[in-house]
């Protein structure tokens, strides 16, 4: 993006925080406070900006008053002074100039919100379920790190240790933007512990991160579900509840069920079920708009396809591979240990240079 059109942009938000600013000091005479509260809200947006404009015009500034000098200066020394003075400030502006279009990136409104994640075991039997445990507990450790809090909504525990499926929330600001490339096919290479061969084997696990949906963002109408009551039951199916507390819910329009299990009142389990419900039926509408806006859905990371194939995880190697980056690293114990924020960030910056990519061929 060009040094002009990056001035024309920021002077768009410095036009409109000024107007703010006048529109919340008017309301100030007149004690109204929730024009206060609407402008203090959005200028708060416009904050981080603002800062970079104002530091950005200064290493223009500086660029071109050492230009200037050096231009006239006859003494050798200071001349290359000058010249040093004047390739810190063109440095410094380059790295103002990337973080100024990181905030022109458009922003997933989502991004801020809390997130249901679904961990599935997909082929490879007992192999699969035990990759799901072990990412389970990946996702949970780097939730812990982040200082987010999580917890398990539904589960189908696998005998042999690892899940069927698990679904857990994780509350956090932040946590859908930093969480939304986890999405797709899982595949992992390694030798089963019940493999007496040494042959390695290949297994895979699907994982679904949604952002969690209020009732704004979905509308549920009750007389489109159906709402059955049964016996909780452990591994094996044998009843571990002697009262008809799991719920299960169907919704009429979709034919999408959700049951819930793992709390002991029925309206607990209720409301953890509406909650996927609501979280799967807000992915679907948002799946919809992506598909619709198929140019855009190209130039972007996939966060959302659950058939898309997004990451390697190859033990013998201690290598991690994700295919849609070319993103390849040998800590792998240190990732499932939840040491994801390398891998994170790659993600992140690649997201934002293809969206960037997108704004310059508008």
């Amino acid at each position: 993006m060009p040094e002009f059109e990056i001035l024309e942009k920021i002077k768009t938000y410095e036009d409109n925080y000024e107007s703010l600013m006048k529109k919340m000091a008017d309301a100030g005479k007149c004690n109204d406070a929730e024009t206060i509260r609407e402008c203090g809200k959005k200028i708060a947006d416009l904050d981080e900006i603002i800062s970079l404009a104002k530091r950005y015009r200064v290493q223009l500034t500086a660029i071109e008053d050492a230009k200037e000098m050096i231009k006239n200066e006859k003494d050798e020394e200071m001349h290359e002074f000058l010249r040093d003075e004047m390739n810190k400030s063109i440095e410094n502006k380059e790295i103002l100039e990337n973080q100024i279009k990181r905030f022109l990136t458009p922003k997933d409104p989502n991004d801020n919100k809390n997130i249901l994640v679904e961990i599935r075991a997909g082929a490879g039997g007992d192999e699969a379920a035990l990759f799901a445990g072990e990412l389970y507990r990946m996702y949970t450790r780097y939730a812990e790190s982040k200082k987010w809090q999580h917890k398990v909504l539904s589960s189908s525990p696998q005998g042999i240790g690892g899940f069927k499926e698990i679904i857990f929330e994780v509350n956090g600001k932040g946590a859908y933007g930093m969480m939304k490339y986890e999405s797709g096919v899982h595949r992992v290479q390694r030798v089963p512990i019940t493999e007496s061969s040494g042959r390695i084997h290949t297994s895979t696990v699907t994982v679904a991160v949604l952002p969690e949906a209020e009732d704004v963002d979905v509308h549920i109408d009750p007389s489109q579900l159906r709402i059955d009551v049964f016996r909780s039951s452990g591994p094996g199916g044998q009843s571990v509840n002697t009262t008809d507390s799991a719920v299960r819910i169907t919704h009429l329009p979709t034919g999408m069920i959700v049951s819930c299990q793992d709390e002991k009142s029925q309206l607990q389990n209720k409301e953890r079920a509406l909650k996927i419900l609501r979280a799967r039926l807000l992915e679907i509408e948002q799946q919809k708009q992506l598909d619709e806006e198929t140019k855009v859905r190209r130039s972007q990371i996939g966060t959302g396809d659950r058939s898309e194939r997004v990451r390697t995880y190859n033990f013998p190697q201690s290598r991690l591979t994700d295919h849609r980056i070319n993103f390849t690293t040998h800590r792998l114990n240190e990732i499932l240990e939840g040491d994801m924020e390398e891998m994170v960030d790659a993600l992140r910056r690649e997201d934002e240079e293809k969206k960037l990519e997108q704004i310059g061929t508008m």
